[in-house]
């Protein structure tokens, strides 16, 4: 993940198609769009980098 903060990751410029790895990337547009949706929330720093492991976790 880097040193990227969850907050930041929104702003991002997504990639121009998903690698669909088994843990996503910090730039794919799956992950961007999710968290853009979950910043919109008003989820404090700490959720909002709890929900970037989750999102960029590949569910079985």
């Amino acid at each position: 993940m880097g040193n990227k903060k969850a907050s930041k990751v929104c702003g991002l410029k997504p990639k121009k198609k998903c690698c669909r790895s088994s843990t996503r990337c910090v730039r794919c547009p799956v992950v961007i769009h999710k968290m853009q949706k979950l910043s919109g929330q008003g989820l404090s720093e700490k959720e909002l980098g709890k929900a970037l492991k989750k999102v960029r976790a590949r569910a079985a």
